[in-house]
C-alpha cells in the first residue's frame, strides 16, 4: 500500500497501487459502473446518493473521491433521451393523430423519466471508464501527470 498522491488526502492509503501496469477491462469496468457498482471489484457500492459517488469502496477500498465525471453523464443522458423521445414522438405522429396537449402529457413525462432513470448509470459507466482508462488519479499517479 501507498500514500495517496492526492494532496488532500495524504493520509489516506491507495490500496490501488498494486495493480499498476496490469491490464483494465474497459467493457467490464463501464458495465459495473452502469450497474452502480465499484467498476474494480462489481461488489461495492459506487454511490452514497442519487448521484453523490461514495469516496472509497467498501468491498475493495478502491478510491473515487477525485473522479471528474462532470459533463460527460449529463450530456449522454440528453442524446440518449433526446433520440429515444423524438423518434418515439415522430412514430407516434405517424400513427396516430393526437391533439398537441397529448403530445405533451405523453413526452413530458418520458423525457424527464428517461433522464432521471439514466443518469446515475451513465455516471457510474463514466466512473468506470474513468478507472480502466486509468484517467484523473485512478492510475496511481498524481493530477500533474493527468495533462
Amino acid at each position: 500500500m501507498t500514500i495517496a498522491p492526492h494532496e488532500s488526502h495524504a493520509n489516506v492509503l491507495e490500496p490501488a497501487a498494486s495493480d499498476a501496469g496490469e491490464p483494465r477491462d474497459t467493457l467490464q469496468a463501464m458495465g459495473r459502473g452502469f450497474l452502480m457498482r465499484c467498476p474494480r471489484c462489481g461488489k461495492g457500492r459506487l454511490f452514497s446518493g442519487y448521484l453523490k459517488s461514495v469516496d472509497r469502496c467498501e468491498a475493495c477500498g478502491e478510491a473515487f473521491e477525485h473522479h471528474r465525471a462532470d459533463d460527460l453523464p449529463p450530456y449522454l443522458t440528453i442524446f440518449i433521451v433526446g433520440h429515444l423521445v423524438v423518434a418515439l414522438f415522430m412514430g407516434m405522429e405517424q400513427v396516430t393523430d393526437l391533439p398537441l396537449w397529448a403530445h405533451l402529457a405523453i413526452w413530458v413525462p418520458v423525457t424527464i423519466a428517461l433522464s432521471l432513470v439514466l443518469l446515475r448509470p451513465l455516471k457510474g459507466a463514466t466512473i468506470g471508464l474513468q478507472w480502466a482508462m486509468r484517467m484523473h488519479g485512478f492510475g496511481g499517479r498524481g493530477e500533474e501527470s493527468d495533462s
